[in-house]
C-alpha cells in the first residue's frame, strides 16, 4: 500500500473495522494517527463544556449514563461475551450489546477476544496491555491506539460469530455511538421544548452525557489495565501481578476485585467476600430475580474455602 491507500484505509476503517482487514499489521505497536482521530476529538470534545455551560440535569444525566453503560461493559462484555459466567437469550443478548456498544469500546467481539488474550497472557511479553511490559501510559491507553490493538482474533470467539447480529455491531463499531449522540441530542432538544425548567438543551446534552460521560467510562474502564495490576493487595498468588483495589472496584462496579477475578475468572461475582462491594454481581443478580438472566456462575465452595484461609493467615501477621 503506498501512504495515501493507508491513509484511506484507516479513514475507511473509522466506519467499516473490517475494511482491507488482510492489509492490517497485526503485530504492529506503533502509533495509528489517521486510525485514532476520532479518539483524539472524543477527548477534545470535553472542552466543549465550556461553551456548552453546566446544570444539574446534565450532569446527572453524564453520571447516570456512565453508571449504566459502565453496567453493560462489566456485566455483558466482560462477563457475558468474555467470560460466559452466566446465560441469557438472544434478545437481551443484543440489547445489553447495544448499550455496550454506545460506550464507544468498540464491539462485543472485539472486547471479549482481546480479554480473552489478556487472560491467557496476563503480564507476560504477549500481554498488549501488561503496564508491568510496557509502562503506564501504554496499558491505559497506549495499546489502543495501534494496529495490534485494533485487530481482533476471530479465532477467539468463534462462539459469539454464529449471531449475524453481533457481528455486525462489532464491524460497524461507530454506528451504534453516533446513533446515541442522535438520541441524545433530540432528547435534550425535546427537554428545552418541554421542560425549559431544567435549562439543559441538545448541544449541552450531548456534550456532557455523551463526550463527558463516554471518556470518563474509558479512562474508568481501562484503569483496572494500567492500575489494577501494580496498585492494591494480593490475596491470591496468581501467575500474574493483579490485584484488588476497592476504590476501583467502586467506580467500575465491582471490577477492582482484580485479584479475586484472575483467581477464577469463571465466576458471576468478584467480590469474593460480603464486604467485597460487587454492584455488577447485585445487578445481575437482580435481573435473575425478574428473568432477564439465569444460570449465574457461583463461587466454588473450595475458592470460598481459598479466600477464607488466606484471609485468616493474612490477618494473623
Amino acid at each position: 500500500m503506498t501512504r495515501v491507500q493507508n491513509w484511506l484505509t484507516n479513514i475507511q476503517r473509522w466506519f467499516d473495522s473490517s475494511a482491507q482487514s488482510d492489509h492490517l499489521d497485526t503485530e504492529s505497536r506503533d502509533f495509528n494517527v489517521i486510525r485514532v482521530l476520532p479518539f483524539i476529538a472524543l477527548h477534545l470534545a470535553c472542552l466543549l463544556v465550556f461553551v456548552a455551560g453546566t446544570t444539574p440535569f446534565a450532569i446527572a444525566f453524564a453520571v447516570s449514563f456512565f453508571f449504566l453503560r459502565m453496567f453493560a461493559i462489566t456485566g455483558f462484555y466482560h462477563r457475558y461475551f468474555a467470560h460466559k459466567t452466566f446465560k441469557t437469550n438472544r434478545f437481551w443478548q443484543f440489547m445489553f450489546a447495544l448499550l455496550g456498544a454506545s460506550a464507544a469500546q468498540r464491539g462485543p467481539l472485539w472486547w471479549a477476544a482481546h480479554h480473552r488474550h489478556h487472560h491467557q497472557h496476563s503480564d507476560d511479553p504477549e500481554d498488549l496491555h501488561s503496564p508491568h511490559q510496557d509502562g503506564f501510559w501504554w496499558s491505559h491507553v497506549g495499546w489502543f491506539t495501534c494496529d495490534a490493538g485494533f485487530a481482533m482474533d476471530e479465532r477467539r470467539v468463534r462462539d459469539w460469530l454464529k449471531f449475524p447480529e453481533l457481528r455486525f455491531i462489532n464491524r460497524f463499531d461507530a454506528l451504534v455511538p453516533a446513533l446515541t449522540v442522535l438520541v441524545i441530542y433530540l432528547l435534550g432538544e425535546g427537554l428545552a421544548a418541554w421542560m425549559p425548567q431544567l435549562g439543559t438543551n441538545g448541544f449541552q446534552l450531548v456534550v456532557w452525557g455523551f463526550f463527558v460521560s463516554t471518556v470518563a467510562l474509558f479512562h474508568a474502564t481501562v484503569s483496572i489495565n494500567s492500575l489494577a495490576h501494580v496498585w492494591g493487595k494480593r490475596r491470591f498468588e496468581t501467575s500474574d501481578d493483579s490485584r484488588n483495589n476497592g476504590w476501583l472496584a467502586l467506580i467500575t462496579l465491582g471490577e477492582g476485585w482484580h485479584n479475586n477475578h484472575h483467581r477464577w475468572p469463571q465466576s458471576a461475582r468478584q467480590g469474593f467476600r460480603w464486604y467485597e462491594i460487587d454492584m455488577t454481581y447485585y445487578l445481575l443478580w437482580m435481573l435473575e430475580k425478574v428473568g432477564v438472566v439465569h444460570d449465574l456462575n457461583p463461587l466454588p465452595k473450595h475458592i470460598q474455602e481459598e479466600t477464607r484461609h488466606l484471609d485468616n493467615v493474612q490477618r494473623k501477621r
